[in-house]
């Protein structure tokens, strides 16, 4: 009896070890910005790049040839940010702020559509998300935090522009969950609307789907034993903010647009947010488009969906 007592307290100890060590594993590699890679995060994406660079290399140099400049704020909890400003046509009146996705930052995302918005008279500022870029933070937000930056470039938006100004907010991936995020707070009227391009629920569940499909791994205890620990270093629970409960409260009318065959953030994620949100809404779901590459798939159909959308704002 003592030997399966002890036995069994010897596996027990081990199981515990093993779970410690793979959620500081975990927690270190997905959390923290000196461990976080934007090659890895694109591999697991899946999304293959490669064939639309010809696009993005041609379209990076006409966005890069309208003036532009860097432009810094304090969060409200001391961090230096930062983004970049296009100036859009003078007088034009309408501004996009765009929302990058996880471990990238604000000039990568936006190539592509920085055709689309600069040709419709949009002025365009491209943040760096905490943790991001050029901007400070040692713990990446995950939208639980960055909403309140996305606030904050919001007002300085205004301050710098005018009252006058129309502003729409576009978030893709992490992105799109902080704008999500950000329509369950008290948003200035000058937001006319929000598009959303494959927008995750909440850290918890896209870690959860992510240990499941690509790890073969169980939840528990990893994903609590982290929540634990983001909350201590960070400041928020991972499924402290989530998109799908904020979204029951936005006012602004969303775009929801998804790829059916994005494996990083499952699609079933975007019907999840359109079924929760309580303002007006629109939705587009692109065949064939794996994470964050709508665009590029069918451009046709993206732009159509974004035309209607600002027309009816």
């Amino acid at each position: 009896m003592k030997r399966e007592v002890r036995g069994a307290m010897g596996l027990l100890g081990a199981t515990t070890a093993i779970s410690l060590l793979g959620t500081g594993y975990f927690y270190r590699r997905t959390m923290k910005r000196c461990n976080v890679d934007v090659e890895r995060t694109m591999k697991m994406a899946g999304t293959d790049w490669n064939r639309h660079m010809p696009l993005i290399e041609e379209r990076k140099a006409a966005m890069l040839a309208h003036p532009h400049k860097d432009v810094f704020l304090q969060s409200t909890d001391g961090l230096r940010l930062h983004a970049t400003w296009f100036q859009g046509p003078e007088n034009s009146g309408k501004v996009v702020i765009c929302f990058h996705g996880y471990t990238s930052k604000g000039m990568s995302d936006y190539i592509g559509l920085s055709d689309y918005y600069m040709k419709r008279g949009y002025g365009m500022l491209l943040p760096d998300a905490r943790a991001h870029g050029e901007s400070e933070g040692e713990y990446i937000g995950f939208g639980c935090l960055d909403r309140y930056d996305a606030l904050q470039w919001i007002f300085r938006v205004l301050e710098q522009q005018g009252a006058d100004t129309e502003i729409l907010l576009h978030g893709t991936s992490m992105g799109g969950a902080t704008v999500l995020m950000a329509a369950g707070l008290e948003l200035p009227p000058q937001v006319k609307g929000i598009v959303s391009d494959c927008a995750f629920t909440s850290p918890k569940y896209v870690f959860t789907h992510v240990l499941h499909s690509m790890y073969h791994l169980p939840a528990t205890p990893m994903l609590p034993l982290s929540d634990l620990v983001n909350r201590k270093k960070a400041g928020y629970g991972l499924d402290e903010c989530n998109a799908a409960r904020e979204v029951r409260r936005a006012k602004v009318p969303i775009l929801f647009i998804h790829g059916d065959a994005d494996t990083f953030v499952p699609c079933e994620m975007c019907e999840e947010l359109y079924e929760n949100c309580a303002s007006p809404k629109k939705k587009l779901i692109i065949r064939g488009a794996a994470h964050a590459e709508s665009y590029y798939v069918d451009m046709e159909a993206y732009e159509k969906a974004l035309d209607e959308f600002t027309e009816e704002l």
